[in-house]
């Protein structure tokens, strides 16, 4: 009898371990993958608060020159040129205002994005304008890879300084250098290349 009731006792206790360790095991993986489901909500998150442009850049010939990546930043957007077939030397390259680039000219571009009616050029005290952005330097290759900080800018719909305003904006490449404070442009020569900035 007493042997009976040891070993009732025994495999109640076995059934009790093994209750108890599933349990365990089952909260463990509800747990993993709620822990999956909020890193792919963070990772969504992140995504959108980084969001990224890639902006074709063509010459008047209609040739492609390059892409331009643009990335919202805690600091403005992160401006990304890798061009080629450029010719070499010094270009003002800027943020214009009309996201149309009809070639051969890019006039239908506008001026430079302004909507705080700033004046032109990093060395004017009153200025710079929000597209105004620094000079590149494209090497006897006919290749550039730069990147600028352009702080005056957003990628947020809705405000004023937004460069999917109405109509969007656009980035386009000089034949020359920007001297940084001439009126209205920098004397930067005509419109190399230019692409649309669109949502």
């Amino acid at each position: 009898m007493k042997r009976w009731a040891f070993l009732l006792l025994l495999l109640t206790i076995m059934l009790v371990i093994t209750a108890c360790g599933g349990n365990a095991d089952d909260e463990s993986n509800s747990q993993d993958n709620m822990g999956g489901a909020d890193d792919n909500t963070q990772n969504e998150k992140k995504d959108d608060d980084n969001q990224t442009v890639q902006v074709d850049l063509k010459n008047g010939d209609g040739e492609s020159v390059g892409t331009t990546t643009l990335e919202q930043v805690s600091k403005g957007v992160k401006i990304t040129l890798e061009g080629h077939d450029i010719p070499s030397g010094t270009h003002g390259f800027h943020i214009h205002e009309t996201g149309q680039c009809e070639a051969p000219d890019f006039k239908s571009a506008g001026g430079h994005f302004n909507p705080e009616d700033s004046n032109h050029g990093f060395d004017d005290p009153d200025g710079p304008h929000a597209g105004d952005l620094p000079n590149i330097v494209v090497g006897k290759d006919g290749t550039v890879n730069e990147s600028f900080i352009a702080e005056k800018v957003t990628l947020e719909e809705g405000k004023d300084n937004s460069l999917f305003g109405d109509g969007g904006t656009a980035i386009v490449i000089h034949e020359g250098a920007d001297d940084g404070k001439s009126q209205p442009s920098g004397d930067a020569g005509d419109r190399f290349a230019c692409g649309a900035i669109n949502k």
